[in-house]
């Protein structure tokens, strides 16, 4: 993950709401869960809950699937993973084994 996607995402992670869905979708995972379920979920209006859900999408952290009538929403795993890398990548000094987080860098990298 470059710089540029690594600062969209966190944008879309700067906000209360969008930050909820996406934990949201986290524990949901892998399954997919409808704008109105998100909506009761994170206590957002339905009305400001697509723009939301737009953001969070192009910075490519979830995905929306078209089920017959309704739109479902799932966390991207690969997605999800790529920031986890790009946080820990510099972890100590280039180590994260260290720390502990080498399974997030290497899940990361096997999916990327």
């Amino acid at each position: 993950m470059n710089t540029d996607r690594a600062i969209a995402a966190f944008s879309a992670l700067a906000h209360p709401h969008r930050l909820n869905v996406f934990r949201a979708l986290v524990r949901a995972a892998p399954g997919k869960v409808s704008a109105g379920e998100l909506a009761r979920k994170v206590g957002a209006p339905p009305s400001t809950l697509s723009a939301h859900l737009a953001q969070l999408q192009r910075s490519g952290l979830i995905r929306a699937t078209r089920e017959r009538q309704s739109i479902l929403y799932s966390l991207d795993e690969e997605g999800a993973r790529r920031l986890i890398a790009y946080l820990v990548d510099d972890c100590c000094g280039g180590h994260p084994e260290i720390c502990g987080m080498a399974a997030a860098r290497e899940d990361a990298a096997t999916t990327a």
